[in-house]
């Protein structure tokens, strides 16, 4: 490739630390040039620094790719395949007179390996994030709503510093805690039910990503204590033994092999964890399928589930740094049931 035409907007971020919401970014041997349109005038060159040069077009940061295109031809221009729209991918051929080459995850692989900054940003948002639940956990009562709860809990996120929340937060109590990703409802908690609470923070770009199951009104029966207890162990083994260099495979396996051995094995349905970065669900994968090794510097979530249709779920997540000399929590741990009576 001559030039790589970067879309994907984390990507772009990652590159120059532009945060705005619409730019192209033309990266060659040369040059790295960063395309924006009005609203990023005064933004893009403050962010962008020395990363980039900074070209803004007032009608179409398109057009101005094309100018661009024009007075320096690339033979072979790179585009994300795994971010371009066919219908943005049409568009660059249409501006180009050399070669589309589609690449896939070149800027994503770089951005799976943590910087000691980037790793401080997600620590800072975990701490947030646990700030948070702390504070509207004993406000939880039977009778409340789930929007009520995440509304409780958002409103606590963003007034300890969140810039936004890096996915709708989820909020499932009762039967609904079955439902890995549930959309927060209407429904009002009754008394001795799960209420699974899985949400995250945002600090400097960068997410954290929590999940905390808890029972509310009453004392956890057996069954529940049970289940509670097996999820939480898998996770310990998990927490304690992933490493740097093992496969996404083997990673899953700490959990899963847990749950298997008790019967559960069916109920965890879901890969053990996802990397974390400027986007919640990023490089690298820990799942059943992923053999490529875990590479060192890496933050990934940790977090097994058993669900139960008909009668409820578990899932408790934390967020680890791979660091060549082990694992280390970014997140506090703390996942003793909690029994909001």
């Amino acid at each position: 490739m001559d030039a790589l035409l970067v879309t994907h907007i984390p990507n772009i971020r990652y590159l120059t630390g532009f945060s705005g919401s619409a730019a192209l970014l033309v990266v060659r041997r040369d040059a790295t040039i960063l395309i924006t349109d009005f609203r990023y005038a005064a933004q893009a060159p403050a962010e962008a620094g020395a990363s980039a040069s900074v070209e803004v077009d007032q009608k179409s940061v398109w057009e101005r790719l094309a100018k661009l295109l024009a007075a320096v031809p690339a033979e072979a221009l790179g585009i994300e395949g795994q971010a371009l729209t066919v219908r943005d991918a049409q568009r660059v051929s249409g501006l180009t007179r050399g070669r589309v080459v589609p690449t896939a995850d070149l800027v994503e692989r770089l951005r799976a390996v943590k910087s000691p900054e980037e790793v401080a940003a997600i620590r800072a948002a975990a701490a947030l994030a646990q700030e948070a639940l702390a504070e509207i956990l004993p406000g939880v009562r039977v009778g409340q709503t789930e929007l009520a709860i995440a509304a409780a809990l958002e409103s606590a996120l963003r007034r300890r510093g969140s810039e936004w929340h890096p996915f709708p937060t989820i909020v499932a109590s009762g039967l609904r805690s079955a439902l890995p990703h549930a959309r927060t409802s209407g429904r009002a908690l009754g008394a001795g039910e799960w209420l699974l609470l899985d949400f995250g923070a945002e600090v400097d770009g960068y997410c954290a990503d929590l999940t905390r199951t808890v029972i509310v009104g009453a004392r956890a029966d057996d069954k529940q204590r049970a289940v509670y207890e097996l999820v939480r162990s898998a996770q310990h083994r998990a927490l304690a033994g992933i490493r740097a260099g093992m496969t996404g495979r083997e990673a899953d396996a700490l959990a899963r092999d847990v749950i298997t051995a008790r019967g559960f094995g069916e109920s965890f349905g879901h890969s053990l964890g996802h990397g974390l970065g400027l986007e919640v669900h990023e490089a690298p994968r820990l799942a059943p399928t992923a053999e490529t090794p875990l590479p060192a510097g890496a933050v990934v979530t940790v977090e097994p589930g058993v669900y139960l249709p008909g009668w409820g779920g578990v899932r408790l997540e934390d967020d680890v740094y791979l660091s060549a000399d082990g694992p280390v929590r970014l997140s506090d741990g703390r996942t003793e049931l909690v029994e909001l009576v």
